[in-house]
Parts: structure tokens; C-alpha cells; sequence
């Protein structure tokens, strides 16, 4: 049986990351995993190679892009992003499920290649709640704020279409909330659904 193939969206410090992990972590029964993308981006301090991102040039990246690697990909702020097929096409033939943390213009493409996907969209009850998390982590000046609110803003206006919303002013209820949607992905003949 083809594993399921899920699409967690949401603005950028929404917590898809955390949610994802935590999921993981904490569904051992689950046959699932998380698709790791390719950047042309640098490497930021603390993240590690094939495990958060593959980092390429972009010279790395266009080869790849040309020779049909990508499920998708997208130029997003001056350095490229994409779902190489290796990260999904094999798992899911083994039975296993692959979730993408990819944006609504990448779940677009994907959507297009898969009308099975499941798209999940995470975001905050309001978007002062969402302003008040980007607030509160004080790493972002003023521009940068307004920037990331009007992109979380178009990021769930392109989410109108998704399958599920998972709200996320609560971490624990936004895992279990993430745990019950993809338990449904998986037969009721097994242990999964527990």
C-alpha cells in the first residue's frame, strides 16, 4: 500500500517544525517521516546537513532542477528551495507516510503531481497572536515584522483549499490536534489508530 503524503503550510514561525518533531517523536507506531528539502541557502548555526536541509550551491541546484530531481521547487528571497523525489517517491512505496514542510506555492505544485496529497495549514487563532510570537522572540526589526505578517497573511489566503486547519496558540493540543489527522491516513486494520 502507497504510504500517505501530507503537506504541513503555515506562516514562517507558525511552529511547523516543532509540530512535525514532536509528532515524531512522539508516534514511534506511526510509519511516517519527514521529507528533508534542499536549499542553495547558507547553513545557519546549529543546523546540520541531510538531517535539517541538503545545502547545495546553486549551481548544485539548478543541475538537479534541470535533470528532473524536484518535485517542486521555488526561488524564495534569492536562494532555492525544493522536495527531491529520493525524499518521498521511495518511502511512500514502502508504506511509509512522507510529510513536507513546504509553503502554499510548493503545495501547489505537489497538488498538481499528487491530487491524493493531504494539505495541512498551522497558523495562530488571529493574526495579533501571530504578531505577538514574532514580538516576543525579538530577533526581527520592525520591517522585518510587518514583512512576515503581510507573508503570513498571503500564505493563509493561498491555504483556502487546504483539507484541514490546526490551530496553534496551544503546542500540546496542535500535536494532538496534527497526531488525529494523520492517524486517519493510516488503515484501520493495524495498530496505528490507537
Amino acid at each position: 500500500m502507497l504510504g500517505p503524503l501530507i503537506i504541513l503550510s503555515g506562516p514562517s514561525g507558525s511552529g511547523k517544525s516543532t509540530v512535525i518533531r514532536r509528532l515524531l517523536e512522539s508516534s514511534p507506531e506511526l510509519p511516517l517521516r519527514q521529507s528533508v528539502s534542499a536549499t542553495s541557502r547558507r547553513r545557519r548555526p546549529g543546523e546540520r546537513e541531510d538531517l535539517d536541509y541538503h545545502f547545495w550551491t546553486r549551481e548544485q541546484f539548478e543541475e538537479q532542477r534541470q535533470a528532473g530531481a524536484f518535485l517542486e521547487s521555488a526561488d524564495v528571497y534569492g536562494n532555492y528551495y525544493g522536495t527531491l523525489k529520493t525524499e518521498v517517491e521511495p518511502h511512500r512505496q514502502q508504506g511509509i507516510g512522507v510529510i513536507l514542510d513546504i509553503d502554499t506555492q510548493g503545495a501547489e505544485q505537489i497538488k498538481r503531481l499528487y491530487p491524493e496529497v493531504v494539505r495541512i495549514l498551522l497558523r495562530t487563532s488571529t493574526m495579533a497572536a501571530y504578531e505577538d510570537r514574532l514580538r516576543k522572540r525579538e530577533t526581527e526589526d520592525e520591517e522585518s515584522i510587518q514583512r512576515r505578517l503581510a507573508g503570513a497573511q498571503r500564505e493563509i489566503d493561498r491555504a483556502a483549499g487546504y483539507e484541514y486547519t490546526v490551530i496553534n496558540d496551544d503546542l500540546d493540543e496542535a500535536v494532538a490536534d496534527f497526531r488525529v489527522i494523520i492517524q486517519r491516513l493510516f488503515p484501520r486494520d493495524n495498530d496505528y489508530a490507537r
